[in-house]
């Protein structure tokens, strides 16, 4: 199945149409059942161990309850952590960043384009960023420059995106059935076609530098990609 780009409804409705607050709704129950958080978890525990992070950045951060639920599956995560949610949109759940407050950390709502926000960020040590259902949205060459900037500024990258497969595909076209809105049903088979398969994200990972690669199916529906630097290599 070759990779297909098509415009999502939601990323043009703005956040106060009720298509877009329902269609966030049904993402929330589909990625509970797809259990993106716990896999990320899962892909970062091994790091999280080893090396706390001292700040993490979601990009793409839609209304925070991704990373709200990441923070829960990450109990050795150390209080007071910087946590920002970068996201071009106004969907941040008000809810989510106190409830981050009330774990200990340190949220910060970004209202800016994921790219231009990570060019003009500072390099910081210890920087993680994670993504999900995120990176399927950039085409091959604008990608290459998202994940290189990345790269640059951060020690760690994990991506949780759709998997490119015959059984996700099926699935995203059943979600009528579970009451999910017209936007949510556009939208998940255009995300499918879009998503990844194989090593498709690390061959688009920069070259330079010593990173540690991982890329591999997760679950039935979801493609895990972990970017870190390696233990020979200094931390931005």
């Amino acid at each position: 199945m070759l990779r297909q780009l098509q415009p999502e409804l939601l990323d043009a409705l703005p956040a106060t149409d009720p298509q877009a607050i329902g269609s966030r709704r049904d993402l929330r129950r589909i990625n509970a059942w797809m259990g993106n958080a716990r896999l990320t978890a899962a892909c970062l525990s091994d790091a999280s161990r080893r090396a706390p992070p001292r700040r993490i950045v979601d990009l793409g951060a839609g209304d925070g309850t991704f990373l709200l639920q990441l923070t829960r599956h990450l109990p050795d995560l150390p209080p007071g952590i910087e946590i920002l949610l970068v996201d071009r949109g106004d969907a941040t759940d008000d809810n989510v960043v106190k409830e981050l407050a009330t774990l200990g950390f340190r949220p910060r709502v970004e209202r800016s384009d994921a790219l231009e926000w990570l060019q003009a960020a500072r390099v910081e040590p210890g920087t993680w960023v994670v993504a999900n259902l995120f990176l399927h949205h950039f085409d091959a060459a604008p990608l290459r420059t998202l994940l290189a900037v990345v790269a640059e500024k951060a020690s760690l990258l994990c991506a949780c995106e759709p998997r490119r497969a015959a059984l996700p595909l099926a699935a995203s076209r059943l979600l009528g059935l579970i009451g999910a809105n017209a936007v949510t049903r556009h939208d998940a088979v255009v995300s499918v076609r879009a998503g990844f398969a194989g090593q498709e994200l690390s061959a688009h990972w920069p070259a330079s530098g010593h990173w540690e690669l991982r890329e591999r199916r997760a679950g039935l529906f979801s493609h895990l990609f972990l970017a870190q630097r390696g233990a020979t290599e200094p931390d931005v």
